[in-house]
């Protein structure tokens, strides 16, 4: 029972290292360019945002934004809607669905009536691969007529000013791939709001502590991936039988020397009225992806689940006091480190939703040790099999 003690002791201790280096990380990123920060909050306002003048605009390279599309999600017209009414000066939208009865397609063929100059739309393309996704991308980067290119989930609502402030640092040549992370600002349901504890108070300061350990993000984000098609000739281009692409693709864009750039803009992503089992596949998904990328690495991620690890602490050690005030030096950490989060990535109306935290951690590590072995994965109705490096085959089973 000692060493037992002892092991757990040291597992939340390192778990509250973990926990001060999210608040410090998080803290730092967000706010080491305050007047960007400004700039990009305020960026739905034409008057306060200066990355809405239509002269610095011109200077900026025409963009074509690629959008894979599977099935309706919710707010869809409104997140299709805001990529077509963009302060940019030339662009084009070129939506891609994989289904020809896919129910996505009628309100996909109003926007394209509604937006003649920015949408083309198109449907029933042929797998080229066992990654829909990235087959649909394939079909729309031969369609597309520029070479600064930004591919962008189905599911996210971006602001006026957001092909400028994805391409920007695009201007400097080092810089390979621009890539953003997102959450629900405003969740209307559990489900909702436990997804965005992820990504807020989870994901993202532990993607910003693998930046600072890796000297540089070695990863993307499939929610954008900003890049110019030179460039991704270069490290590789698409890859069509892999699971978590936009990981890997962010990966092989740092080994072949390129700058991968996390955006401070935290774009919004509605999860609408998803269930918690909803959430857990997405994320098992998420899980087995990042171990076949980051192989043994993905084991020292016990450490992110120090408030777990509390409860048989005090169960094994029938409550000892010393138990119970590290528990509490724990908890109380944690929920610093959260309301950091929430304040650095201006998600004031996750604040009613803290009581569900115990519920997110749990969660958490379920994933967590679920995703520690099995190669099987859901993905958008289908069941997949991950190998090395993340490739994947159709499951049989």
């Amino acid at each position: 029972m000692i060493v037992l003690e002892m092991m757990f002791g040291v597992l939340i201790i390192g778990g509250i290292a973990f926990y001060l280096g999210c608040a410090f990380f998080t803290s730092r990123f967000f706010y080491s360019n305050a007047a960007l920060n400004q700039a990009m909050t305020t960026s739905h306002s034409a008057e306060n945002s200066s990355f809405l003048n239509p002269a610095t605009a011109l200077s900026f390279s025409p963009v074509s934004i690629l959008v894979p599309v599977c099935g309706l999600d919710a707010g869809a017209w409104e997140n299709w809607s805001s990529l077509c009414n963009q302060s940019y000066t030339n662009y084009e939208v070129l939506f891609g669905v994989v289904d020809p009865q896919d129910p996505a397609i009628p309100i996909l063929k109003e926007l394209a009536n509604k937006f003649p100059d920015k949408v083309r739309v198109f449907t029933g393309l042929q797998p080229r691969g066992i990654n829909y996704k990235d087959s649909s991308l394939s079909y729309l980067l031969e369609e597309a007529r520029y070479d600064w290119i930004i591919f962008v989930d189905s599911d996210i609502r971006v602001p006026l000013n957001y092909i400028e402030i994805v391409t920007t640092p695009l201007l400097d040549v080092k810089v390979g791939i621009v890539t953003c992370a997102f959450i629900g600002h405003t969740p209307q349901s559990l489900g909702a709001a436990i997804a965005s504890f992820g990504r807020c108070f989870d994901f993202i300061p532990s993607l910003l502590i693998a930046r600072a350990i890796d000297g540089g993000l070695k990863c993307a984000i499939g929610t954008t991936i900003a890049t110019r098609r030179d460039a991704l000739i270069n490290y590789g281009g698409l890859h069509l039988n892999r699971i978590g692409s936009d990981y890997n693709i962010g990966k092989r864009a740092s080994a072949a020397g390129y700058v991968v750039e996390l955006s401070r803009y935290v774009l919004e992503s509605d999860t609408g009225t998803e269930g918690i089992g909803d959430v857990y596949q997405r994320e098992l998904r998420w899980a087995r992806t990042i171990r076949f990328n980051r192989g043994a690495q993905y084991y020292s991620m016990i450490f992110c689940h120090a408030t777990v690890l509390c409860l048989p602490l005090l169960l094994i050690s029938h409550f000892a006091s010393w138990a119970i005030a590290l528990t509490l030096v724990c908890f109380l950490v944690r929920y610093i480190q959260i309301l950091i989060s929430i304040r650095s990535m201006a998600a004031p109306n996750l604040i009613r939703w803290l009581w569900a935290v115990p519920l997110r951690d749990l969660l958490s590590f379920v994933v967590w040790v679920m995703g520690s072995y099995g190669q099987n994965v859901y993905w958008r109705g289908r069941r997949l099999r991950v190998h090395s490096d993340g490739l994947i085959t159709q499951s049989e089973s």
